[in-house]
């Protein structure tokens, strides 16, 4: 009995080392997020890899949790986290506009980069996560982010405002209330139709010069894959990867989704090891 209850103790511990809710200081109150990490002796240190959700999503969206299994398979840390007016994060949806979850973004990258076991950080995003991760390694350098991923990028979402049309609601861009109404009882607060308007998304993006790979489905009504392909082209150094018929969602590829992430970022961070 005595050894079995060891065994369970130990057990315990060796889960409780490999995942770990942490609280992170954001741009609009805390942040929650979830470290999933690979068993690491004393002194060894990983690859941390930031996954980064869509509009109105969250930090337990399948495809993310998928990716950061794999990649804790391949001995590669990862942390996923809500935006700021998402899932269990702090501030109000209304508030919330692609540049604040890029300070978001760079905030948990400071608070990772921290962390004693952390050698280096990479960066994924879905959809409007995908713009906040391409935004941040543009403007963080190949230096701070070694490997960029990039899921249905939503770099629609700038036309979207100009053109006065989120996820199906309308509105006049130049005669903005205080925000337009969602669907689900969300608000889209004006502040956020105002910056995407102008956001310098793939400007921004270019600035950035390492390994990138982009996956896009051709059955994606969201976000057309022509915008996937754009980043290829702002990143001539990068992968594109078009599914066939893959929807926003990638709902029927997601595990051929997160094991082609994983594969590529294991071998962009792992390959002088």
């Amino acid at each position: 009995m005595l050894l079995v209850t060891m065994l369970f103790a130990a057990m315990a511990t060796n889960v409780y080392a490999q995942t770990q809710t942490v609280t992170i200081d954001g741009d609009h109150g805390k942040l929650q997020g979830v470290i999933l990490k690979p068993e690491l002796k004393d002194g060894e240190r990983c690859p941390m890899v930031l996954l980064c959700h869509g509009f109105m999503g969250n930090k337990e969206g399948a495809l993310e949790k998928q990716i950061a299994e794999l990649l804790r398979q391949q001995g590669i840390a990862s942390i996923r986290f809500d935006f700021n007016g998402h899932g269990q994060s702090e501030g109000r949806f209304q508030d919330m506009t692609v540049p604040n979850e890029i300070v978001d973004a760079k905030k948990v990258i400071e608070y990772v980069s921290n962390l004693p076991y952390v050698e280096s950080v990479a960066i994924t995003g879905h959809s409007q996560g995908g713009v906040v991760a391409a935004m941040t390694a543009g403007d963080l350098g190949a230096e701070k982010i070694k490997a960029v991923v990039l899921l249905a990028p939503a770099a629609v979402l700038r036309d979207d405002a100009i053109r006065g049309s989120t996820m199906g609601a309308t509105y006049d861009p130049f005669n903005l209330g205080e925000y337009v109404e969602l669907f689900r009882g969300m608000r889209l607060g004006a502040e956020y139709i105002r910056t995407a308007f102008s956001l310098p998304i793939y400007e921004t993006a270019a600035k950035y010069q390492g390994p990138a790979l982009i996956i896009h489905g051709t059955g994606d009504r969201v976000v057309p894959y022509t915008y996937g392909e754009r980043f290829h082209q702002t990143w001539p150094g990068s992968e594109l990867v078009i599914i066939d018929k893959a929807d926003h969602g990638f709902s029927k590829q997601i595990e051929q989704v997160a094991g082609k992430s994983a594969e590529f970022l294991s071998k962009a961070l792992l390959s002088g090891k």
